[in-house]
């Protein structure tokens, strides 16, 4: 659930709706709202695709997952 969290605050900070996102990401947009809401184990392929949709590398992704541990 953190990393569906973190992934929907840096979408946000980048100004794109679920859609747009997850259009850039290659990804279907209800596979990405599971994918936010922490409904789905995410393969590494998923990760990779929403990183280069983000414009950032996984340890700066993964840096903000671990903020958002709970």
């Amino acid at each position: 659930m953190a990393f569906g969290r973190a992934i929907r605050e840096l979408r946000k900070e980048k100004g794109l709706s679920q859609e747009a996102f997850a259009d850039l990401a290659g990804i279907d947009r209800s596979y990405m709202g599971h994918i936010e809401r922490g409904e789905k184990n995410v393969t590494l392929t998923k990760i990779y695709q929403i990183a280069d949709a983000l414009g950032m590398s996984l340890p700066v992704i993964f840096e903000r997952t671990e903020s958002h541990q709970t």
